[in-house]
């Protein structure tokens, strides 16, 4: 059993170091040296939990979609609107970027490797995409594609995690800035979307 806990400790750890070290550096500018240095773990400690970097890289990007997953579920338990629930979803997708260094790496690893298994936006996407099909006809302007709604949902995270990474102020700062910029942004595509929303 303590061999057991020593050896889930260690993985953590080596999941830990490896997502900071590919939300700052990428897949490519990241050596298994560098994650074994960062989370003081030796490298042949970290070859027996993962044999190769892209094992390394799935294991990340499995923890985010599933750190994801569960917010999103969250969010769709505590709303019914449809369009309030893709607001509510966006900000908090926003609120992890900033907060989980993994769900970042999550998010880049799935953009620099095409051909993961475990793809970070698989976490939201498809919810989203269900939520703004069923929006009742009435509560949209005449003329507004869902899809458009889609795209703009993905431009807005998408833009918020490059916003969060490149940003070099606390980590509160970053958070209360981007999503209040991002709620803002919402408040104002919603003006022309469905004029009696606000973001709340």
């Amino acid at each position: 059993m303590v061999k057991q806990e020593r050896a889930a400790r260690t993985r953590e750890s080596l999941i830990q170091a490896a997502a900071k070290a590919f939300d700052s550096a990428g897949f490519d500018g990241t050596s298994l040296g560098r994650v074994s240095a960062g989370a003081g773990i030796s490298m042949g400690a970290l070859t027996f939990h993962f044999r190769t970097k892209a094992d390394l890289a799935d294991a990340v990007q499995l923890r985010g979609v599933s750190l994801t997953r569960d917010a999103v579920k969250q969010v769709i338990c505590s709303r019914t609107a449809e369009l309030e629930t893709v607001v509510a979803i966006t900000l908090a997708l926003v609120g992890l970027l900033e907060e989980s260094t993994v769900v970042r790496a999550a998010a880049r690893l799935s953009r620099e490797r095409a051909a993961t298994s475990v793809p970070w936006p698989s976490s939201w996407v498809p919810v989203v995409e269900d939520l703004l099909d069923r929006v009742p006809e009435q509560d949209l302007r005449p003329g507004t594609d869902p899809g458009v709604l889609l795209s703009l949902v993905s431009h807005l995270v998408t833009g918020a995690e490059v916003h969060i990474r490149n940003d070099i102020r606390s980590a509160e700062k970053k958070r209360t800035r981007t999503v209040a910029q991002v709620a803002e942004i919402w408040d104002i595509a919603l003006l022309g979307v469905f004029p009696a929303l606000r973001v709340p």
